[in-house]
């Protein structure tokens, strides 16, 4: 796994300021120590707190992985997400006009800084072997810090997994190991063996977290086991009998959700306000801290027009959002105070999930401590709903599972029976599945599910505008239209081309 920069050395800014972070939410690294000795020395671990320093390390790293939209750039493919028309976001159109290149940089950013997440889970799991403890809760906190660890490795290979299908697995601290791509079961089983090896190891609660699971729980394992057994039954692999699977593990968190903190908030909209940042519907969240030097710039100024002063980077498809139901959930999935029709320069609907509702984050702001909610409870009831149908093992909780969903949609109480929106009878499967495209709708998700089921032709085919017109009278056009194949050969993301000048042997 070669690449064009040294892959051994630590960003010393980024240990420093994730380590105020971890002062601050965590309370688990001992600030007395030099973040340098565990990060930036070889050799095996001698104490635990060379450990604790390490696996803070992993989390610095994934913040630097994940804190511009690079990290999802993929889903500017999916007809909920669209961009500028021109500007400098050329990178995006590609995406969202199904033509990526493999010169783009935001692939290529995206491939480097998680394999640099990868690497660094690597040398802990390496530097931890040497370490024996005697101390029972040094031994405590050491199982559970190497099942953190896990965690982040198994998050990282299944999210670059998603963007390109089959992907290299490096599991021991090489610099010049030059491995080829992995078969695509096989990326699934290391994903499954790594969250396994996580969800055994981490508690109920992690020690100090009060809400949304910024260090993951056992809870949090599970969950993205769900997600995963869910893709695994989907194209490529179409492994039906992974449905089974999917449904039982997101049973499991259901089941013990009380055990995790793990619910819905009553309000869908508060999700999106810098209040909440920390919520018991976060299932694991990735944070940021603005003030500690790690922000968060997928947010806020990103997504307005340039008429609200903003970077016009993460827009709403016109199609998608007059399709969408009305009704609690898409006011606060949208802006619809707005007046979209007729901004200036391009008209697009704007999302209240990536600008927040108003007044909570100043226009000027393109940096802010809005904190990704990698995986929501709401996701694992909806997985457990469509996965139960999908195995053929519907029960009472699996549409449970989606009335509680479809509910909160409505701005009811989420917990108590209602008639005027529950259903009971039909096809659960597809009733779930449409329920996550309108559930999700901003979040990075959609054109996840596209490729799973095999439906992006289907989805992208007519992406223009149906009804909208603007105070002339004029049809609203559709912007970035589709140039390239729609269909499953063009389904992942081509490999980084400095990458396989690196290592030819991940040429696909």
């Amino acid at each position: 796994m070669k690449t064009t920069y040294n892959r051994n050395r630590y960003n010393i800014r980024s240990i420093l300021s994730f380590l105020i972070i971890a002062s601050v939410f965590y309370s688990c690294a001992d600030l007395d120590e030099d973040p340098t000795i565990a990060q930036l020395a070889p050799g095996a671990y001698s104490k635990i707190q060379e450990l604790e320093l390490g696996v803070t390390g992993v989390h610095a790293k994934l913040n630097d992985a994940s804190w511009m939209t690079t990290f999802y750039a993929p889903a500017w493919a999916g007809d909920d997400i669209t961009t500028h028309i021109g500007s400098n976001k050329a990178e995006f159109r590609e995406f969202d006009q199904r033509l990526v290149s493999q010169a783009n940089s935001r692939v290529r950013n995206n491939w480097e800084a998680i394999y640099s997440t990868i690497r660094a889970a690597n040398t802990v799991l390496a530097n931890n072997e040497g370490l024996v403890l005697t101390e029972p809760s040094e031994i405590e906190t050491q199982n559970r810090l190497i099942a953190e660890v896990y965690f982040l490795r198994g998050v990282m290979f299944f999210h670059l997994a998603r963007i390109h299908g089959r992907i290299p697995l490096p599991i021991i601290p090489d610099p010049d190991q030059q491995l080829g791509l992995a078969e695509q079961i096989d990326v699934y089983e290391q994903i499954e063996s790594d969250l396994l090896k996580a969800e055994s190891g981490l508690p109920d609660i992690y020690p100090g977290v009060n809400a949304g699971a910024p260090r993951p729980n056992s809870g949090s394992a599970r969950a993205l086991l769900a997600r995963l057994y869910l893709d695994w039954a989907g194209f490529p692999v179409k492994d039906n009998a992974k449905y089974t699977d999917a449904a039982s593990s997101a049973k499991q968190v259901i089941d013990n959700s009380a055990a995790h903190n793990f619910t819905l908030l009553e309000d869908l909209e508060d999700l999106w306000t810098l209040e909440h940042r920390f919520n018991d519907e976060a299932v694991w969240t990735i944070p940021y801290c603005r003030s500690c030097g790690q922000p968060n710039r997928k947010f806020g100024k990103l997504g307005n027009p340039s008429d609200l002063q903003g970077w016009q980077e993460t827009f709403a498809e016109i199609r998608f959002f007059e399709d969408f139901p009305e009704g609690a959930r898409k006011e606060a999935t949208y802006r619809t105070e707005l007046d979209w029709k007729n901004f200036s320069d391009q008209p697009t609907p704007v999302f209240k999930k990536i600008v927040g509702p108003i007044d909570d984050i100043p226009l000027s702001d393109f940096q802010t401590d809005r904190n990704d909610f990698f995986i929501r409870y709401a996701e694992v009831l909806l997985i457990y709903a469509e996965a139960s149908a999908r195995s053929g093992n519907i029960t009472p909780e699996s549409w449970e599972a989606l009335n509680m969903i479809r509910r909160r949609s409505e701005g009811l109480p989420f917990n108590i029976p209602d008639p005027s929106v529950d259903v009971t009878t039909g096809d659960l499967a597809e009733l779930a599945f449409t329920e996550r495209k309108w559930e999700f709708a901003g979040e990075y998700l959609r054109w996840n599910d596209l490729v799973r089921m095999e439906r992006v032709e289907q989805a992208l085919s007519d992406r223009a505008p149906q009804t909208s017109l603007n105070n002339s009278g004029e049809l609203l056009p559709e912007p970035n239209p589709i140039k390239g194949s729609l269909g499953t050969d063009n389904y992942f993301t081509p490999i980084p081309q400095r990458e396989i000048d690196l290592n030819p042997s991940i040429n696909n």
